[in-house]
């Protein structure tokens, strides 16, 4: 129960603080909203990007959804 609840937490945390190419990023690096996990290269590839600005927009989207949770 509780991994489901911080699951769910963490989904509204995407959806509603991280922008949408973050967004995107996050759902398919993590496998979140039904979709199988990817890697970085498989996501770069489906976004049309390069593999390092994946990993970029990752650790930025991953940073802002930690100090959103601090704050709360």
């Amino acid at each position: 129960i509780d991994l489901k609840n911080y699951t769910e937490r963490i989904r509204t945390l995407v959806h509603t603080v991280l922008e949408e190419r973050e967004r995107q990023i996050v759902v398919l690096r993590y496998g979140l909203d039904g979709y199988a996990p990817r890697t970085q290269r498989e996501v770069a590839r489906y976004l049309g990007i390069s593999r390092s600005y994946v990993s970029r927009i990752e650790k930025s989207a991953i940073e802002k959804i930690k100090d959103y949770a601090k704050r709360q």
